[in-house]
């Protein structure tokens, strides 16, 4: 039987050689870096406790809390002076991005009583700091990751507020102390890797992922994250639907 015109000049499926090609970084994290590595790394600290909070501010500021002001001040320092301002090109063959890791925000670690108080005092310093570090930023060559203890967060509101001014919202779940801890369906897997919130580009909304619940899974090498099983199924009885 001779197939479609329109199918004749494509290529044999067998006579194609599929070459496997490998998507993203993969790091054994049974080794760890090099003394020379790091000391050859250009990385920037900040320190709370070694910052001189400037004359005339102090934590009862109503826009923004001292601490959240003087972290904010410490990274538009040094994407000016690194070379990431956006409105400044970067030398030929510079091309490099600042990778910013903020910790623990909300906590009293920051002087924030977010996680203490229902009703706290500085309930809206969070939300400010989030919003001036977003345009930042966006006008610059920076890229963010902050991690946020969202369980002890007393008002429930504020990881709202801290999800709309965020571009992708994940979430760890552990199955320690919990049913899924004795569920056969999750007997592979540690726990569960959430995803609220992914990025769509040119729209005022997020995107909307086929699958929000993922299992990771701790092993020796690796942080692996799968699909666990119940949602393979899920997802197999939709499309059959």
């Amino acid at each position: 039987m001779k197939i479609a015109w329109r199918y004749q000049n494509l290529p044999n499926l067998e006579s194609v050689s599929l070459s496997s090609s490998r998507f993203g970084h993969y790091y054994d994290i049974s080794k760890t870096m090099s003394p020379d590595m790091l000391q050859s790394a250009k990385t920037h600290c900040f320190y709370l406790p070694n910052i001189v909070a400037p004359e005339g501010t102090d934590g009862s500021s109503s826009e923004m809390s001292c601490d959240y002001l003087q972290l904010l001040h410490s990274i538009q320092t040094v994407v000016h002076q690194g070379g990431f301002d956006g409105s400044n090109p970067q030398q030929k063959g510079q091309k490099n991005i600042l990778r910013i890791g903020i910790h623990s925000m909300g906590t009293v670690l920051w002087g924030d009583d977010i996680c203490t108080h229902e009703q706290p005092q500085n309930l809206h310093t969070l939300t400010r700091f989030l919003y001036a570090l977003r345009g930042l930023l966006r006008s610059s060559l920076s890229v963010c990751v902050i991690t946020i203890p969202a369980h002890l967060f007393q008002n429930k509101a504020i990881i709202s507020r801290v999800r709309n001014l965020s571009d992708t919202v994940v979430g760890l779940e552990s199955f320690i102390g919990s049913e899924r801890e004795s569920n056969p369906l999750y007997k592979d897997h540690h726990g569960l890797f959430l995803v609220h919130q992914i990025p769509r580009l040119n729209s005022l909304i997020s995107d909307v992922s086929d699958t929000k619940d993922l299992a990771f899974k701790l092993k020796r090498k690796m942080f692996s994250i799968e699909i666990p099983f119940n949602e393979v199924l899920d997802i197999e009885s939709h499309s059959e639907r």
